[in-house]
């Protein structure tokens, strides 16, 4: 890796993202597996994985705004993570699917709080070293690798119960680690700048949201189903934790070059390639689950769908809103890709999993990732005219 200024806390910053994305590394993998094991059917369970997505929808851009106000962006990561992990002890107990839904929504509300807050505190210290944003985030994607695969061997030998005293240290440890970051110092805010509605009015703006939710709606059907899927072809859970931290050993190959690529391509270009990737990773996990080395194949494209388009899209975000507009840039983010794209992903899947079948549904989450290739080729800009 290329060495990191001194004046930017990189250790401090990439434990934060390890340990967040470790939590993700438990959840989405093995939540599933865990809510079949309690007896909920396909619907049931689309149901319930979209709750954390639906919050993310509202919850980024509620604290997005108090931290664009209140300017103390740290203070709502750390109570965010603290709630989360206070509230999350109630789910030891519950197993209706109302009782064991409203503590998902409301543990998922204060944890979606979290992410947007500290990416805008990351590209504050980063300041004009965006494009190396990257060397930071890739901790959290190797926290994710490490918990799916010991997680999954354990899963393997105790069940998919592991899952909950799992989840709940790693949701102490992020709020632990959140205690070692500090708010950076203010950036001066520019005295003119255009209201928030004048910069979401931007056709490159609106496009460009509506691409990340086309993804994330896309990506539904393989955070709710992928394991079960695997599982009901005989792959045990172990190699399925492997399977997982495949894709993700993909991202960080990619991310401790994205920096390059952006400089030689431009966020718009890597945005467009990584789409195109993404539908052929559908199609693959879609209508080839018997060739295990196509799964690979199409694992290892988690580095385009997620980590080339992830990465690139900040890069807009970024660009596209500056100044006291960067907490709710990231927020909208957020809520309009991971939140509302992967909730109605979650429920979609849910309902045509049973009734259509996996091959089926998975090439709508291709088609509808090439619906969002021809958006953004239309309409995506490197970055706005700022008037």
């Amino acid at each position: 890796m290329n060495p990191v200024p001194a004046s930017l806390p990189y250790w401090r910053l990439s434990g934060f993202y390890l340990f967040y994305f470790a939590a993700l590394g438990a959840l989405v993998p093995y939540w599933g597996l865990y809510l079949k094991q309690l007896g909920f059917d396909a619907v049931q369970i689309g149901q319930l994985m979209a709750l954390p997505m639906a919050t993310k929808f509202v919850a980024p851009y509620v604290w997005g705004w108090l931290g664009d106000h209140l300017g103390h962006r740290m203070a709502i990561v750390r109570l965010g993570s603290l709630l989360t992990s206070l509230i999350f002890v109630g789910v030891f107990w519950l197993q209706g699917f109302w009782a064991l839904g409203l503590a998902m929504a409301l543990f998922s509300f204060f944890w979606n709080a979290v992410l947007p807050q500290f990416e805008a505190v990351t590209l504050a210290y980063l300041g004009r070293r965006v494009a190396r944003y990257a060397r930071i985030r890739v901790w959290g994607s190797i926290g994710f690798i490490v918990t799916v695969v010991l997680l999954g061997m354990a899963v393997d030998r105790q069940g998919p119960a592991v899952v909950l005293p799992a989840l709940f240290l790693i949701y102490l440890a992020i709020w632990l680690s959140s205690l070692l970051v500090k708010d950076p110092h203010p950036q001066p805010v520019p005295q003119r700048q255009p209201a928030i509605l004048t910069i979401l009015r931007r056709p490159p703006v609106i496009a460009f949201f509506l691409v990340c939710f086309l993804l994330q709606a896309g990506h539904g059907t393989y955070y709710s189903f992928y394991s079960i899927y695997m599982e009901q072809w005989g792959y045990s859970k172990t190699l399925i934790g492997q399977l997982w931290a495949l894709g993700v050993i993909a991202e960080v190959l990619v991310f401790l070059v994205m920096h390059r690529l952006l400089q030689r391509f431009g966020a718009r270009r890597v945005l467009l390639a990584s789409l195109l990737l993404a539908a052929l990773r559908w199609l693959l996990i879609g209508w080839f689950p018997d060739s295990l080395p196509l799964l690979m194949a199409a694992q290892s494209l988690h580095a385009a769908s997620f980590g080339t388009f992830h990465a690139s899209a900040i890069h807009l975000v970024h660009h596209y809103f500056t100044g006291r507009h960067q907490g709710r840039g990231q927020a909208l983010y957020s809520s309009l890709s991971f939140g509302a794209g992967g909730a109605v992903g979650s429920l979609y899947s849910g309902y045509l999993w049973t009734g259509q079948g996996p091959a089926f549904t998975f090439t709508l989450s291709a088609t509808l990732t090439l619906l969002a290739f021809v958006i953004a080729r239309r309409w995506i800009v490197d970055q706005l005219q700022q008037e």
